[in-house]
């Protein structure tokens, strides 16, 4: 008999309803066209999560400005012209019945960089202005984001308010092409993370010094979403709880910006780490399952804001369960989701609330439901066969 899950049960967020907690977590896909455009590729690959069964699919990265890319082929919200593709794509997702998120973000220190599938290392210098387009790489002070890495340029008073004004502007455009939930990044060392952490920001005016100065940048522009974002949408911050060097951001800092963001207006925090530079990407702590969880609890608990779990998150019984205990208020999903795009419909059949296909999209559910009776019969049959082989053995 069908029963109640977390996994499954509904979540109101402002005027947003999730019809289940499951997320798809935002995952570059260099597929943009010359302008920075969702084409083809986003509406087929963001579409069959709502299929699938998400409560809510996130696209990619998506950058504020053309020079703040982190690959040739990002997806954009510099300009006018990138709202209709994205629409497009919105509606798909909405007629699915699922919600769409967009997160915004600018590279920083790491913009100009191959696609993960091309190696993922960063452009040499005579290949950040190439094609007709140019990266710029910017940052609060003239620290490289690893040895391979050129030195960025430290962003003056004006950089930073202008820089406010673009994220501004690229929501106002997620807006009008009908997204239901922003997410700023201040995750992986990218240009709002690179403000929070000790090693990457040496300023000393009012962004740098102590935590209060370094997490200026981040806190104005959350209270430039909060206000600019309309008030019943939901508001996300992908966050880098511990950025993975020693000595720098880390838990008790995440858990004071958490408080902080959530006064001025902030939703959900979206519980990820590392990524400051090359090392710290793959050497901040061990990737088992689940590796990040600790961190969604931790300030769960603490702030009392929402967060969402992310890392490692591979089958039904443990997204449940770490719902179940309260180390978080919604499940991502990225990389399980790549191998099977419909883990959601899959998990609900592996957590016993849904037994047939009633649920699904009716171009496929229906051919799904004349199936199961045969399929039924025929593993009960190899289940027979199998006992009698063991009886016989």
């Amino acid at each position: 008999m069908p029963h109640e899950t977390r996994l499954f049960s509904s979540l109101q967020i402002r005027s947003l309803t999730l019809k289940n907690r499951i997320v798809i977590s935002p995952m570059c896909q260099n597929a943009a066209d010359r302008e920075g455009c969702m084409t083809d590729w986003h509406l087929v690959h963001l579409g069959q999560f709502a299929i699938g069964g998400a409560g809510l699919v996130f696209a990619e990265s998506t950058a504020v400005t053309e020079e703040g890319r982190i690959n040739d082929f990002d997806v954009g919200l510099w300009g006018d012209h990138q709202i209709e593709p994205l629409k497009r794509v919105v509606d798909f997702v909405h007629a699915q019945g699922a919600a769409f998120g967009v997160q915004i973000s600018h590279a920083g220190r790491k913009a100009g960089a191959e696609a993960l599938c091309d190696g993922g290392q960063p452009f040499p210098p005579e290949r950040l202005v190439h094609d007709g387009r140019r990266f710029i790489r910017v940052g609060p002070s003239p620290v490289p984001a690893g040895k391979n890495w050129t030195t960025p340029r430290e962003m003056t008073l004006e950089d930073i308010a202008a820089m406010r004004e673009v994220f501004k502007q690229a929501i106002r455009r997620a807006d009008a092409a009908g997204v239901d939930v922003l997410e700023l990044h201040y995750a992986h060392g990218y240009l709002l993370a690179s403000f929070l952490s000790p090693h990457s920001n040496l300023r000393r005016d009012a962004y740098g010094g102590d935590r209060e100065g370094r997490m200026r940048l981040a806190l104005e522009v959350a209270a430039d979403a909060r206000e600019t974002w309309p008030q019943h949408k939901p508001l996300f911050v992908r966050l880098s709880v511990f950025d993975g060097a020693e000595g720098g951001w880390n838990l008790d800092d995440s858990i004071v910006l958490a408080s902080r963001l959530k006064a001025l207006g902030v939703d959900v925090i979206d519980c990820s780490s590392g990524g400051l530079t090359d090392a710290t990407t793959t050497a901040s702590i061990p990737r088992g399952l689940g590796f990040q969880v600790a961190f969604s609890a931790r300030i769960r608990r603490k702030t009392g804001i929402r967060t969402q779990a992310v890392g490692m998150i591979v089958d039904a019984h443990q997204a449940e369960a770490i719902l179940a205990i309260g180390d978080a208020d919604l499940i991502a999903i990225g990389r399980e989701a790549l191998f099977d795009p419909f883990w959601a419909r899959h998990a609900a059949q592996e957590l016993d609330i849904e037994a047939g296909f009633d649920d699904w999209n009716p171009h496929n559910g229906a051919y799904l439901a004349k199936r199961a009776p045969g399929l039924a019969r025929e593993r009960a049959a190899r289940a027979a066969i199998d006992r009698k082989v063991k009886e016989l053995l």
